[in-house]
């Protein structure tokens, strides 16, 4: 049923009069305008608020990229205050820990696995330590400065994505697919050669628009840094579709947006600072189309739908536009006045991606249970009725178990790189193929059944968990510390029956039998995925 409250809600966002002319309140706060957004257009019932642990759980997976501690578990769910779920978000998002989880998301997001640098990684971690805005990673990223020695780790997305192997050419082609798909969310690559033949939307010239900013783009040789230059452009770009096979061209432009007319210089006046041979410096040209890129990027209207949709896929676990580099007329969002809305209240914060996540996790939307409502066999996942369950990724997975299995000395210890290295074999998707969904495999399987390390943090120590549960006696305290430690969640009484059967059957080897009841849990899809 459509509530009165949030129909007025949505009305007073649409036509710009606010709410309080309705309702004589204050206008409410992003986080419950979304939820009125949700709300009105749900087509059943909605799922309950979940439970502390389930939120808990959650929360700290998304904000911290890991699980909560047994102590913090145990605190959150005997605090009774009645402010603590906003105490936690808030407490998570000025945590050290909530850079570090950023960085590794936008790492894996931005480059898709395609490679490591450690300039890179510090720049995201650092830019997110001082709640940098959006707009600004985005124009830095595009147009990177070598002299900025605080940013210039900005330059690997585009540098990694210059180098070429053997004979090969540049992949040019990749470079401007992924700039229009990670920063506008379109995928242009089957309009390169002519108009997109499924997507009406987008049209050859966009992706010759869009290869005009970057088609001059080479990597530094002078420097030991990852560092891009430019080349002159002195022209357009000239395209004919394969179809058609007329002569068309055009300057730099974004997708529907206007040519970037090229200046001309005479001759010696090309550049700001000349070449240098001797140093292998290439040289600053006056014109910089990366420049230009760098500016009209945040000024497009689908740099603000990107990036808001990307948002609340973290969050949610679902874009509002899905798949997310697939924006266009034919494949709407589910909620375009929605994403309309958050995507106008991110550019007017100037990008704040701290704030936007934090009007996302106070959201009843995002705090909604996993589990459907009495009575209904199934709810669309568009709908946001229920909580959609979200696949660990390959770094959260790693934190979760260390956390779980008390082996907090994992990744402090010099074997950190390779340890990482092993998960992201196991379970990361090949280069350029986006992580969005949970995609269980044989290898994963058999790397949790027989991987030496990981097994050996399911041997009793004196700090680690099974140790600490082998010096239990009551076998319900047990079960409870072991179900909370993993799954942040008590165990059933149909889960503690089997667990004290089970104990009860091999109590000549306790340790060992507790080791395999803490791998069954890891292994379980339970834990792979977000509740």
């Amino acid at each position: 049923m459509i509530r009165l409250a949030a129909i007025l809600m949505i009305c007073s966002s649409l036509i710009g009069v606010h709410h309080d002319t309705f309702l004589d309140a204050a206008e409410p706060v992003l986080h419950e305008r979304i939820d009125a957004f949700v709300e009105a257009q749900a087509d059943g019932p909605i799922a309950k608020r979940s439970d502390d642990a389930e939120f808990l759980r959650r929360v700290y997976l998304d904000l911290a990229g890991r699980i909560p501690s047994l102590i913090e578990t145990q605190s959150f769910l005997n605090d009774s205050t009645t402010d603590k779920r906003m105490k936690v978000i808030d407490s998570l998002l000025d945590s050290p820990e909530f850079p570090k989880r950023m960085s590794v998301l936008f790492h894996v997001m931005l480059m898709e696995r395609l490679g490591e640098d450690e300039g890179w990684v510090k720049y995201l971690h650092d830019s997110f330590a001082t709640n940098k805005s959006w707009r600004v990673m985005a124009q830095e990223m595009a147009h990177p400065d070598a002299d900025d020695e605080a940013n210039r780790g900005a330059a690997f997305f585009l540098s990694k994505r210059l180098e070429n192997y053997g004979q090969n050419p540049i992949d040019y082609p990749g470079l401007v697919r992924d700039v229009g798909r990670l920063f506008l969310g379109v995928d242009l690559q089957c309009a390169q050669c002519h108009d997109h033949l499924f997507v009406d939307d987008y049209k050859q010239v966009d992706y010759q628009g869009l290869y005009g900013f970057l088609g001059t783009a080479v990597l530094r040789r002078d420097v030991t840094f990852p560092a891009v230059a430019e080349n002159l452009l002195t022209k357009q770009v000239d395209f004919k579709s394969v179809f058609v096979m007329e002569d068309e061209m055009t300057g730099p432009r974004l997708p529907g947006g206007a040519e970037v007319l090229i200046p001309t210089f005479a001759k010696g006046e090309e550049y700001l600072a000349p070449p240098d041979k001797k140093t292998r410096f290439p040289g600053i040209p006056r014109f910089s189309p990366l420049h230009e890129l760098s500016m009209q990027l945040p000024e497009h209207p689908s740099f603000r739908r990107n990036i808001a949709n990307r948002l609340w896929w973290v969050m949610m676990g679902r874009g509002l536009v899905m798949p997310l580099d697939l924006h266009h007329t034919d494949n709407p969002a589910t909620h375009p006045e929605l994403l309309e809305l958050v995507s106008d209240e991110l550019a007017a914060r100037d990008y704040d991606m701290r704030w936007f996540l934090r009007e996302l996790a106070l959201s009843a939307t995002y705090q909604r249970s996993s589990e459907l409502p009495d009575g209904v066999e199934s709810i669309r996942d568009t709908t946001y009725q229920v909580a959609l369950e979200k696949p660990l990724s390959t770094e959260q997975l790693l934190t979760a178990m260390i956390q779980a299995t008390g082996s907090g000395d994992a990744l402090s210890s010099g074997g950190a790189k390779d340890l990482q290295e092993r998960f992201a074999q196991a379970f990361a998707n090949p280069p350029r193929e986006p992580e969005v969904g949970f995609a269980p495999s044989v290898k994963a399987a058999l790397f949790l059944l027989n991987d030496d390390v990981v097994l050996s943090w399911l041997e009793p120590s004196d700090t680690n968990l099974v140790g600490r549960l082998s010096k239990l006696i009551d076998p319900a305290q047990l079960g409870d510390e072991l179900y909370l430690s993993v799954l942040t969640r008590q165990p059933s009484e149909e889960e503690l029956v089997e667990l004290m059967t089970y104990l009860a059957a091999h109590e000549a080897d306790r340790p060992a039998a507790i080791g395999r009841l803490a791998w069954a849990l890891l292994a379980s899809t339970e834990f792979a995925v977000n509740h």
